[in-house]
């Protein structure tokens, strides 16, 4: 008797065997590929060897290139070709994402080739790896301040370089990247209720960044922090920490006349005022009853 299996059944039958099938295919192609480096590797003839080196550069197979470029390096030191196998060599390198040996590789360059005509390029790219190098924003930044550092280098050395945009705007994103950084750690104490320690941070953040686009939230920050601050103080402190508050305050609209959150600055410096009134008061009382 014929059963009639339902339509998609048949289909996912034919996919799985074409999956199968598949998988099997990359596998021997993969396998193929590595017996045919391993050829490669054990031939006699370096012209040879050369010739698939770029073959494999060519097709973007750059572990095989990199794996025969290293191989034969040594072997054509003094060759016209040298200084091209070494250049395809270390863009082998960088294009895996070994960003920290690409940028050696880049500097060796420009130290064995100082009158290539490559030479603007590898010294921008040795920068730009270290920006590839540059980790999420929670992470230590050495990279990120090496990067603006071989950046404006190149800047300083290639002033009418069409590259020099380029890194130029580099340089921007890893200020930016350092500043949300900073802005993260001042937040993290205001969370944490360290709001002295916060404010300190916050006008850190102000003197550090003086073009900043959002340094009026930051002023407000700062005042925010230290109206925190005076409140969970000592009574015998909070009048002096209420002052302060009201002097950052008033400092915020002559230093930004424009900002919408102007506002806000100035109900901080009412509640202050309020609060000091409020403490002074109750001294008062306190001396009458005495």
């Amino acid at each position: 008797m014929q059963t009639n299996l339902p339509e998609y059944l048949n289909f996912a039958h034919f996919m799985k065997i074409f999956l199968q099938i598949f998988v099997a295919a990359f596998f021997l192609v993969s396998c193929s590929g590595s017996v045919k480096l391993g050829k490669v590797l054990k031939d006699k003839d370096k012209e040879y060897k050369l010739k698939m080196a770029e073959q494999f550069y060519a097709q973007k197979k750059y572990y095989q290139a990199q794996t025969v470029y290293e191989d034969i390096l040594p072997l054509y030191k003094g060759d016209t070709r040298y200084e091209d196998m070494f250049y395809k060599y270390a863009y082998s390198i960088y294009n895996q994402g070994f960003y920290l040996n690409a940028s050696d590789l880049f500097k060796t360059y420009t130290e064995n080739f100082p009158n290539s005509n490559r030479l603007e390029e590898m010294e921008y790219m040795r920068a730009y790896a270290f920006y590839k190098l540059s980790p999420k924003v929670e992470l230590d930044q050495t990279n990120t301040y090496k990067a603006m550092s071989l950046m404006q280098a190149f800047i300083n050395t290639h002033l009418q370089s069409p590259r020099a945009k380029d890194a130029a705007d580099i340089i921007e994103l890893c200020h930016e990247k350092l500043e949300l950084k900073d802005y993260k750690s001042a937040t993290l104490y205001y969370d944490l209720g360290y709001f002295k320690a916060a404010a300190i941070s916050f006008t850190t953040l102000l003197s550090n960044y003086p073009d900043s686009k959002v340094g009026d939230q930051y002023e407000i920050d700062v005042i925010r922090s230290y109206f925190k601050y005076a409140e969970n103080s000592y009574p015998i402190r909070q009048v002096e920490r209420f002052e302060k508050v009201i002097s950052e305050a008033s400092e915020f609209k002559d230093r930004f006349p424009e900002s919408k959150l102007a506002a806000q600055a100035e109900d901080f410096k009412v509640q202050s005022q309020n609060k000091i009134n409020q403490l002074q008061n109750e001294q008062t009382k306190t001396a009458i009853k005495q």
